[in-house]
């Protein structure tokens, strides 16, 4: 019964918190969907047609493609490894472990994972310079405190008895971890790692607004000029390398889970 009356008062908080938001936002639907609203929109997407096929632009299109594949998968690699070595000490491994640097370390995790991909590469274009090094490192920074916290919990979510077993031999911590925890969860490990490498790939499409290379930076760049056939061939890369970028993960996925 308390349950049920918590449940009721928790939906119609919810429901408050909901109106509210929309009472206070100047939400103008009216002239959203008005018909000079609708005839502007459909003249502006029309500006796309036709793409810029030439083979000169998508020479640099193919460039900067490639760019911004490579940026998300080795700032994605490099916050798996990252990752792994923060999750160590951000995870008690098994009941009675001390566990000291678990707060300090997830307060961390906390911190790089709390700013955006965005903002990191604004901040690192000021030591590493405009390009793609910023962009990977600030997709590595975010994505490290990200796959930290999802690794701390698999390990201490992990099934605790071949760890005691070996423990009980007097195996080191590090060896249990290597022979009994890091088996069970690596297929989970690397489910996660793939799942951010698609994020990445949308994120790294994107970081180039700011200077950090790849096709975001083209996408900028062409459409600040309001050259809106280049800008379309733009867009339509970047809808193919993410397409084939998820379907790959979900084939490696889908492989790793059978």
């Amino acid at each position: 019964m308390k349950q049920s009356i918590s449940s009721r008062g928790f939906v119609a908080a919810l429901l408050v918190l909901i109106g509210a938001s929309f009472w206070t936002l100047d939400l103008q639907w009216a002239q959203f969907l008005s018909l000079d609203a609708l005839r502007s929109m459909g003249r502006f997407a029309g500006e796309f047609f036709p793409p810029d096929t030439s083979p000169a632009f998508l020479a640099r299109v193919a460039v900067g493609t490639w760019e911004t594949l490579a940026m998300s998968t080795l700032g994605t690699l490099l916050a798996a490894a990252a990752g792994v070595l923060l999750a160590l000490p951000a995870s008690r491994m098994f009941e009675g472990d001390a566990a000291r640097l678990r707060i300090p370390t997830r307060w961390l995790l906390n911190v790089l994972r709390s700013v955006p991909e965005l903002v990191w590469a604004a901040l690192l274009l000021i030591a590493a310079g405009l390009g793609p090094f910023a962009g990977t490192l600030a997709l590595a920074a975010h994505t490290a405190g990200v796959l930290g916290r999802l690794f701390a919990e698999a390990i201490e979510n992990a099934p605790p008895g071949p760890g005691a077993a070996l423990r009980a031999q007097g195996v080191g911590k590090t060896r249990v971890f290597l022979y009994a925890t890091l088996p069970q969860v690596l297929p989970q490990l690397l489910s996660y790692t793939l799942y951010r490498w698609e994020n990445n790939i949308r994120a790294a499409a994107v970081l180039g607004v700011v200077g950090a290379g790849g096709l975001g930076q083209l996408l900028a760049f062409h459409m600040g000029l309001f050259h809106m056939g280049k800008t379309a061939s733009i867009l339509g890369a970047m809808l193919l390398l993410v397409g084939a970028v998820d379907a790959l993960s979900y084939g490696a996925r889908r492989v790793m889970t059978r």
